[in-house]
């Protein structure tokens, strides 16, 4: 019986199948002979097929059209100076962002009347102008000639943000299936807003308001109905409406016309006022970049971009709050002012040291033959010095060269305007000239005269002393000359501008500003590798035992190596280290600077200083903002509520918690700071004395002389300046940081300080002020420090118990001082020649 069921089973299953099977087609056959049904099924079936097709071909993969929804287009980042006022840009697309509410009706209506009359009617196709745009193609089809394209608003936001601008019928088929899904997902005001913010309109404008700008010089709001109609007609193609050119000017008129004409149609605009408008000249200002100035700011400018993209990234790519998109809103202390006077400064002591030295070359090169307004324009080579310009010599004969400027203008260059010697020939710079060398000229009449570049550089940078805000900064002669930065980027020797914190350490270990230090020579055995190192002061004498007060006011080199032996290297370089300018060997050399560090660095530290020991982080932002007012940056940044209020309400007063990192202990600040007061008064920084007002700081020249330094300020500011060639080699023998870095220094910082209150450095607590003779260091009683620049009596600033505890009388201290005015008065009226000595008794410096 089982096999008999095995047998069957599969014949019986296999006939049910069959008989099934033949019963539907059975059921069928009778329908598929009649005609119609078999055409009904050939088409549906048909049908079928091309929609997956379609499907597979166009609609696959196709982006998500509800992405709009969170769609933001890319920003330039905004600058904001100390005042609050935008000052620079970071774009590569020129846009603002406004809601559709923001925009004039009548504007939107002249981009319907020039782009989609039925946008509010149609369902992101417009089935007529769609026919209209495959005949057009057909026809043009093998001619090489571009069909018009028919495509709506819509479709023109799906083409901008989705897939891209291939010129093909299958981009358009994929276009109408995305602008039917936008409409399902998108309001029409929503699509509106989308183009008007995103549309091209050339000049590198991106939006209309942009555009308004690049165009009109004005904002949306304030266009009139024929300035309107002009940029409506430029999504069609922004360079065939070109105002500068002759024949875009024409094309301009007629197409603005005609979309004039269009509006009045559509009943949005009379007769009158269509006429009125037509009647207008198109009114654009001329091409120009950014509404900022591109000039403002220079180094710092480029300082701020290189610290964003390293918070947030460079390209949409790395995050929504890149520096190119993002649109963030950063608020920096860059004070413009000041700026322009560290700037200016800067750049007139490095055109003094240079004058006389000769021509040193050209400042770039391009090739003529290419082309040279397009070469000189790619070349981004500019300066802004006085009424200085960048030219390139197009052309040389014996007697004059000719010259073209970034503007496509050209001008005369006579050989006799350009007879400097090159320094590198000795020759006449003239000779040495040929095409393609970018110069730089000024006018001189009707021609042009040359103007050299200064070979040296420098940096300089100004800092508030409570906050590490950095106010200006300038890191050469011209940022578009060379983007290196010579204030944040240039590794430097300090020289003596590192003595103050040489000395910090040996206060910290048991010295005082009146310790007797021996000015005499020195030598260490540093090994067998290195052997026997001997010291020497700059003008190679020694003066005996001398106040450690003296030693800083007069920059003496074998006082400091002493110091810092006696104190231990380790100690010394660890101070230096915790004031963040290097992290350094123990060898006796960095006490005297031979370490490299920055201009910031050397001024965050000075800074501390005078911030009795507090140090903050140098900043060139106080915080950014992104593109909806959020900030992101510091991170744990929070907003004082309430404290701009008109009159206090009565609550608790906000209360803020120390800040800064305490680097070095307030009373050794204060006793470095008063020190180095004297630097000033009576020391190798006389020329700032004149200021009459408390100023600290430190000069330095490093062996060469390679770099001179002046690094110092009040007890708000402070700012260091250093001078030297970029390739390191000598100034010259006379170079000194009291001779060329202090009057860079003074002559930017006097207009602020002249505005700022006289504020004395003020004691932290525990500081005794004891009167002593500044010769001998010792203590006097009943006597008072006069206000002469050199008194035999002046104040000292001693930690508690640790003042000296001999004393001379007051008597005994001024016959000390005038025995020694005698002896120096009697060595030069007998001819000898002054020794340290002497330098010693009239205080001059000599470092």
């Amino acid at each position: 019986m089982e096999e008999a069921r095995s047998e069957t089973a599969p014949k019986s299953f296999a006939y049910r199948l069959r008989r099934d099977a033949g019963g539907l087609f059975g059921r069928l056959r009778p329908l598929w002979q009649r005609r119609l049904f078999r055409w009904v099924a050939i088409l549906l079936g048909g049908a079928l097929l091309a929609i997956a097709l379609f499907w597979l071909i166009f609609a696959r993969g196709l982006p998500d059209a509800t992405s709009l929804l969170e769609y933001e287009p890319p920003l330039p980042t905004i600058v904001r100076d100390i005042n609050g006022q935008p000052v620079h840009s970071y774009a590569r697309e020129r846009r603002v962002q406004l809601q559709y509410s923001d925009y004039p009706p009548l504007l939107i209506r002249a981009y319907l009347a020039a782009e989609d009359k039925t946008f509010f009617e149609h369902h992101g196709v417009d089935i007529p102008g769609f026919a209209g745009a495959v005949f057009d193609y057909a026809s043009k089809l093998g001619s090489g000639q571009r069909a018009r394209g028919g495509s709506t608003i819509t479709q023109q936001v799906a083409k901008n943000l989705l897939i891209g601008d291939e010129y093909s019928p299958t981009r358009k088929v994929k276009e109408m299936i995305l602008a039917w899904r936008m409409e399902n997902v998108l309001s029409k005001q929503q699509i509106l807003e989308l183009y008007l913010n995103q549309i091209f309109l050339g000049r590198n404008a991106y939006g209309v308001q942009a555009a308004s700008r690049a165009y009109f010089d004005k904002d949306v709001a304030d266009l009139q109905l024929h300035e309107m109609a002009y940029l409506a007609i430029l999504p069609k193609g922004p360079a065939n409406y070109r105002p500068e050119s002759e024949k875009g000017h024409e094309r301009a008129l007629d197409r603005r016309n005609w979309a004039l004409g269009e509006m009045e149609k559509n009943g949005w605009i009379t007769a009158a006022q269509r006429a009125a408008a037509q009647a207008q000249p198109l009114g654009t200002v001329q091409a120009h970049g950014s509404s900022f100035d591109a000039r403002a700011g220079g180094y710092y400018m480029e300082e701020v971009r290189r610290r964003l993209i390293q918070l947030f990234g460079e390209k949409a790519e790395d995050g929504p709050n890149s520096v190119y998109a993002g649109g963030l809103w950063v608020r920096s202390p860059y004070d413009p002012t000041l700026q322009d006077h560290v700037a200016t400064s800067l750049r007139n002591g490095l055109l003094r040291f240079d004058a006389g030295r000769g021509w040193s070359g050209p400042v770039g090169h391009v090739n003529v033959d290419n082309g040279w307004e397009k070469e000189l324009a790619a070349s981004y080579i500019d300066v802004d010095y006085a009424e200085w310009r960048v030219a390139v010599i197009i052309s040389r004969t014996s007697t004059d060269a000719q010259i073209g400027f970034a503007d496509g203008s050209t001008g005369t260059l006579p050989a006799g305007a350009a007879q400097t010697p090159y320094r590198k020939t000795g020759g006449p710079a003239f000779s040495a000239m040929k095409p393609g060398d970018l110069i730089v000229v000024a006018r001189n009449g009707s021609s042009w005269a040359l103007r050299n570049i200064p070979e040296v550089s420098g940096g300089m940078i100004a800092e508030e002393v409570h906050t590490g805000r950095i106010r200006a900064m300038q890191g050469g002669f011209d940022s578009r000359l060379s983007s290196y930065n010579r204030a944040t980027q240039a590794l430097r020797q300090p020289g003596s501008t590192i003595k103050p914190f040489v000395y910090a350490a040996a206060l910290d270990n048991g010295m005082t500003p009146a310790s007797i230090i021996v000015d005499g020579p020195l030598c260490v055995y540093q090994g067998a590798g290195l052997g026997q190192k001997c010291f020497r002061n700059f003008s190679g004498g020694s003066a005996g035992p001398q106040t450690m007060r003296w030693g800083v006011e007069q920059s003496r080199n074998l006082m400091t190596v002493r110091a810092a032996s006696q104190t231990g290297m380790d100690r010394v370089v660890r101070t230096i280290k915790n004031m963040g300018i290097g992290d350094y060997q123990p060898y006796l050399s960095f006490a005297l600077g031979a370490g490299e560090t920055t201009v910031e660095r050397m001024v965050n530290a000075y800074a501390a200083l005078a911030n009795q020991g507090r140090q903050f982080p140098p900043k060139v932002m106080d915080y950014v903002q992104d593109r909806r007012g959020k900030v992101i940056w510091p991170e744990r940044w929070k907003p004082c509520d309430n404290c701009n209020m008109a009159n206090w309400d009565g609550k608790p007063m906000p209360r803020f918690g120390m800040e800064g990192k305490q680097v070095m202990n307030p009373m050794t600040a204060y006793q470095v700071v008063h020190i180095t007061e004297g630097v000033i008064q009576r020391g190798t920084a006389t020329v700032l004395a004149d200021l009459n007002r408390p100023l600290f700081g430190k000069t330095g020249t490093t062996n060469g002389p390679t770099n001179v330094w002046f690094v110092g300020g009040s007890p708000d500011i402070v700012a260091g300046v250093y001078i030297g060639y970029d390739q390191p080699r000598s100034l010259g023998g006379w170079a000194q940081g009291g001779r060329i870095a202090a009057p860079i220094w003074k002559a930017a910082m006097t207009p602020l300080l002249e505005t700022m209150p006289k504020t004395p450095f003020v004691a932290p607590a525990g500081i005794r002020m004891v009167a002593i003779d500044r010769r001998s260091g010792k203590r006097v009683y009943g006597a008072w420090p006069g206000t002469d620049p050199k008194p035999a009596v002046i104040w000292e600033a001693f930690k508690p118990e640790s003042e000296p505890r001999r004393s001379i009388r007051k008597e005994e201290a001024e016959e000390q001082a005038k025995v020694a005015a005698a002896r120096a008065d009697r060595a030069v009226a007998n001819g000898r020649r002054r020794n340290d000595a002497d330098f010693l008794e009239g205080q001059g410096g000599i470092y």
